[in-house]
């Protein structure tokens, strides 16, 4: 078997890789019979010579290998027929701008593997930069507040080396006592609190937060049944919202009326309610100023994020009383950061990351006969065909959605 490693090409330039130098070393030192091979780059984090002097091979034509492996989408015409590929591929959700990505992998009888597909017997993702986005989240939130009220002025995430470079840097702050509000628990979530506990910011439950006041930063984690809640006024349990979300209205205000920074951290599922709504943030009462939107829905559960915003310019302003973009430095402004690309800020750290989980829940899967059935629900199309599991994409290949 020949795994190649393959160049990045979409734009903006991706500098991540899913293998480092040393993690193929290891490849190789558990699967001997692995070969590998690395497309030339002149954008990736790590440089061809970094492989090249571990005795990994360098090309730039990838046509004898077997399993192609990248982070983001291929352009159509860089599709190399017969292939196995794994990259996000961002069409299960019938994406539009991605539509003939798909259809490509069809045409040229390639094999699609989505790293977010990649899931245990359970459905729980296996693979992904979450933990990277929610590091870089936090930290770009925090930053956002500084250049709102003009209190500091952080590097750009993406000008450091690595997580603890950005943990230097916010040790380095003295804040007023804020009250930060997190959604999440999960892998965005969880990485964000990384970066709140660094910064020695004391966590409070949600009783206290909400009913409180501290003469230091303070924050708190929540989950979906401290911002939700059912119509019916039942208090059940997470699984009951999980299975009926539609039966759920947001009660996320009662944050709204004493947080300074929200950051979105939580999975939005299919019929969950709203969490921020353009009636709360235009309420008299709101107190939010800056807004962390590190799951990033546009037109989603957080009423603000307009739109994604960029690693070159990652702030804009949203204006709650007409629902529009204007300056983030403007008074009556919402400070809102929601980058889409996070991890790509800090391309070191998320490599190594992400070829850790690679090699520890997708490799084994191509030398055990694929005994834990990784590859198999992993796969979107094959052989010119939907598997069985993506058959509900057909319409959208054929145009129909």
């Amino acid at each position: 078997m020949k795994f190649g490693i393959i160049k990045e090409r979409k734009t903006p330039p991706d500098r991540r890789v899913v293998f480092t130098p040393e993690e193929l070393l290891r490849v190789r030192e558990i699967y001997p019979q692995a070969n590998f091979e690395v497309e030339s780059s002149d954008i990736r984090v790590f440089k061809d010579e970094e492989y090249a002097d571990l005795g990994i091979e360098i090309d730039t034509d990838l046509n004898d290998c077997d399993v192609l492996i990248g982070v983001k989408e291929v352009p159509v015409d860089a599709l190399i027929p017969d292939k196995t590929y794994f990259f996000f591929s961002h069409t299960i959700k019938k994406q539009p701008y991605n539509r003939k990505l798909l259809v490509a992998c069809l045409e040229k009888n390639i094999r699609l593997i989505d790293h977010e597909t990649i899931v245990d017997a359970k459905g729980r993702r296996l693979i992904g930069f979450g933990r990277y986005a929610g590091i870089v989240g936090a930290y770009n939130g925090i930053r956002a507040f500084g250049l709102k009220y003009d209190l500091f002025n952080l590097a750009k995430a993406e000008t450091l080396k690595d997580q603890a470079q950005l943990i230097e840097r916010l040790r380095r702050l003295v804040l007023p006592p804020i009250k930060i509000v997190l959604t999440g628990h999960g892998k965005v979530g969880m990485g964000a609190k990384e970066m709140l506990d660094a910064m020695k910011i004391k966590q409070v439950s949600v009783e206290d937060y909400l009913t409180k006041t501290y003469d230091k930063p303070v924050y708190t984690q929540i989950d979906v049944l401290d911002y939700n809640k059912r119509k019916d006024g039942q208090v059940l349990d997470n699984s009951d919202f999980y299975k009926n979300p539609q039966e759920y209205i947001s009660d996320f205000e009662r944050f709204t009326k004493v947080t300074d920074i929200f950051m979105a951290g939580h999975f939005f599922g299919n019929g969950s309610p709203y969490i921020l709504t353009k009636e709360m943030l235009k309420a008299p009462d709101n107190k939010i100023k800056v807004v962390a939107d590190i799951s990033c829905d546009v037109d989603g559960p957080v009423a603000c994020t307009l739109r994604a915003s960029t690693i070159a310019e990652p702030i804009y302003g949203y204006l709650p009383g007409e629902h529009r973009e204007i300056h983030f430095e403007d008074p009556r402004a919402i400070a809102v950061m929601a980058v889409d690309n996070l991890p790509c800020e800090l391309p070191k750290d998320a490599s190594e990351g992400f070829g850790e989980m690679f090699l520890k829940n997708v490799i084994p899967a191509f030398y055990n006969n694929d005994a834990d059935g990784i590859l198999a629900r992993a796969t979107i199309c094959e052989n010119g065909q939907l598997t069985e599991k993506f058959k509900y994409l057909q319409d959208y290949v054929d145009g129909k959605e």
